[in-house]
Protein backbone atom coordinates (compact mmCIF):
# COMPACT_ATOMS: atom_id res chain seq x y z
CA UNK A 1 0.00 0.00 0.00
CA UNK A 2 1.30 3.56 -0.67
CA UNK A 3 1.63 6.41 1.75
CA UNK A 4 1.65 9.95 1.39
CA UNK A 5 2.80 12.05 4.63
CA UNK A 6 1.72 15.49 5.30
CA UNK A 7 3.32 17.20 7.86
CA UNK A 8 1.44 19.97 9.43
CA UNK A 9 2.75 22.32 12.29
CA UNK A 10 -0.87 24.56 12.35
CA UNK A 11 1.04 27.78 10.99
CA UNK A 12 -0.65 29.51 7.47
CA UNK A 13 1.25 26.69 5.40
CA UNK A 14 -0.66 24.10 6.98
CA UNK A 15 -4.02 24.47 4.89
CA UNK A 16 -1.65 24.48 2.01
CA UNK A 17 0.39 21.37 2.57
CA UNK A 18 -3.11 19.74 3.43
CA UNK A 19 -4.49 20.33 -0.02
CA UNK A 20 -1.63 19.81 -1.92
CA UNK A 21 -1.31 16.46 -0.17
CA UNK A 22 -5.31 15.65 -0.86
CA UNK A 23 -4.77 16.12 -4.40
CA UNK A 24 -1.63 13.65 -4.76
CA UNK A 25 -3.24 10.98 -2.37
CA UNK A 26 -6.56 11.02 -4.60
CA UNK A 27 -4.89 11.50 -8.23
CA UNK A 28 -2.30 8.74 -7.13
CA UNK A 29 -4.50 6.45 -5.08
CA UNK A 30 -2.30 6.14 -2.12
CA UNK A 31 -2.99 6.81 1.80
CA UNK A 32 -2.67 9.93 3.63
CA UNK A 33 -0.86 10.19 6.78
CA UNK A 34 -1.40 13.61 9.08
CA UNK A 35 1.46 14.12 11.08
CA UNK A 36 2.49 16.58 13.53
CA UNK A 37 5.65 16.90 15.95
CA UNK A 38 5.82 17.97 19.60
CA UNK A 39 8.78 18.88 20.37
CA UNK A 40 10.23 16.26 23.23
CA UNK A 41 10.29 17.90 27.12
CA UNK A 42 13.53 19.77 27.95
CA UNK A 43 16.45 17.30 30.10
CA UNK A 44 17.04 18.68 33.44
CA UNK A 45 19.19 15.88 34.09
CA UNK A 46 22.26 18.00 33.05
CA UNK A 47 21.08 20.56 35.88
CA UNK A 48 20.59 17.93 38.33
CA UNK A 49 16.86 17.67 38.23
CA UNK A 50 14.34 15.23 37.43
CA UNK A 51 10.94 15.84 35.25
CA UNK A 52 8.83 14.70 38.24
CA UNK A 53 10.35 18.10 39.64
CA UNK A 54 8.43 19.83 37.11
CA UNK A 55 5.49 18.48 36.62
CA UNK A 56 3.92 21.48 35.01
CA UNK A 57 6.03 21.11 31.71
CA UNK A 58 4.87 17.27 31.84
CA UNK A 59 1.34 18.70 31.50
CA UNK A 60 2.27 21.62 28.64
CA UNK A 61 3.57 18.40 27.05
CA UNK A 62 0.59 16.08 27.48
CA UNK A 63 -1.61 18.95 26.24
CA UNK A 64 0.84 19.90 23.31
CA UNK A 65 -0.10 16.22 22.61
CA UNK A 66 -3.98 16.07 23.27
CA UNK A 67 -4.98 19.28 21.24
CA UNK A 68 -2.47 18.05 18.21
CA UNK A 69 -4.26 14.70 17.93
CA UNK A 70 -7.86 16.72 17.78
CA UNK A 71 -6.66 18.97 15.36
CA UNK A 72 -5.57 16.65 13.45
CA UNK A 73 -8.73 14.75 13.66
CA UNK A 74 -10.39 17.66 12.90
CA UNK A 75 -8.74 18.10 8.98
CA UNK A 76 -8.82 14.70 8.65
CA UNK A 77 -12.95 14.66 9.01
CA UNK A 78 -12.87 17.93 6.98
CA UNK A 79 -10.61 16.53 4.11
CA UNK A 80 -13.19 13.74 2.91
CA UNK A 81 -10.82 10.75 1.77
CA UNK A 82 -11.37 7.57 3.42
CA UNK A 83 -8.86 5.81 5.79
CA UNK A 84 -6.72 9.23 6.40
CA UNK A 85 -4.38 8.51 9.57
CA UNK A 86 -3.53 10.66 12.37
CA UNK A 87 -0.63 10.49 14.13
CA UNK A 88 1.14 13.09 16.72
CA UNK A 89 5.26 12.32 16.82
CA UNK A 90 7.23 13.50 20.04
CA UNK A 91 10.83 14.12 19.44
CA UNK A 92 13.12 16.85 16.83
CA UNK A 93 11.03 17.61 13.70
CA UNK A 94 12.88 17.07 11.49
CA UNK A 95 14.05 13.54 12.87
CA UNK A 96 10.85 12.39 13.78
CA UNK A 97 8.94 12.97 10.51
CA UNK A 98 12.13 10.88 8.85
CA UNK A 99 11.73 8.39 11.10
CA UNK A 100 7.91 7.92 10.78
CA UNK A 101 8.27 7.87 7.35
CA UNK A 102 10.62 5.03 7.34
CA UNK A 103 8.59 3.46 9.90
CA UNK A 104 5.35 3.36 7.61
CA UNK A 105 6.93 2.64 4.36
CA UNK A 106 5.87 6.21 3.12
CA UNK A 107 6.31 7.06 -0.61
CA UNK A 108 6.18 10.63 -0.01
CA UNK A 109 6.87 13.65 2.31
CA UNK A 110 4.54 17.16 1.56
CA UNK A 111 5.70 19.68 3.92
CA UNK A 112 5.12 23.65 3.84
CA UNK A 113 8.13 26.09 3.91
CA UNK A 114 7.99 29.30 6.09
CA UNK A 115 9.68 31.41 3.77
CA UNK A 116 12.41 32.49 6.07
CA UNK A 117 15.04 32.77 3.15
CA UNK A 118 18.76 32.24 3.36
CA UNK A 119 19.78 33.14 6.82
CA UNK A 120 16.91 32.70 9.08
CA UNK A 121 17.38 28.64 7.43
CA UNK A 122 20.83 29.06 8.27
CA UNK A 123 20.11 30.50 11.48
CA UNK A 124 16.76 28.68 12.32
CA UNK A 125 17.37 25.52 10.00
CA UNK A 126 14.48 24.45 8.18
CA UNK A 127 12.62 21.24 8.55
CA UNK A 128 11.52 21.21 4.92
CA UNK A 129 15.19 22.20 3.88
CA UNK A 130 16.60 19.05 6.40
CA UNK A 131 13.77 16.59 4.68
CA UNK A 132 14.66 17.70 0.98
CA UNK A 133 18.58 16.64 1.86
CA UNK A 134 18.16 13.75 4.50
CA UNK A 135 14.93 11.89 2.85
CA UNK A 136 14.99 8.75 1.03
CA UNK A 137 12.02 9.21 -0.34
CA UNK A 138 10.40 12.23 -2.24
CA UNK A 139 9.52 15.04 -0.49
CA UNK A 140 7.46 17.55 -1.99
CA UNK A 141 8.22 21.49 -0.33
CA UNK A 142 4.99 23.97 -0.51
CA UNK A 143 5.74 27.50 -0.19
CA UNK A 144 4.27 29.60 2.35
CA UNK A 145 1.05 31.40 0.51
CA UNK A 146 1.58 34.98 -0.53
CA UNK A 147 -0.93 38.24 -0.58
CA UNK A 148 -0.63 39.75 -3.87
CA UNK A 149 -0.32 42.99 -2.17
CA UNK A 150 3.08 44.21 -2.92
Amino acid sequence: MKRIIAAIDFSDVSASVVKVATKLAKALDENLHLVHVVESEPTYAAYGFSPGEFPAMHEVQQESVTRGEKKLQAIAAEIGLVGVETKVLQGQPLYSILEYAKEVDADMLVLGSHGHGFLGSLLLGSVAEGCVRKAKIPALIVPVPRSDKS
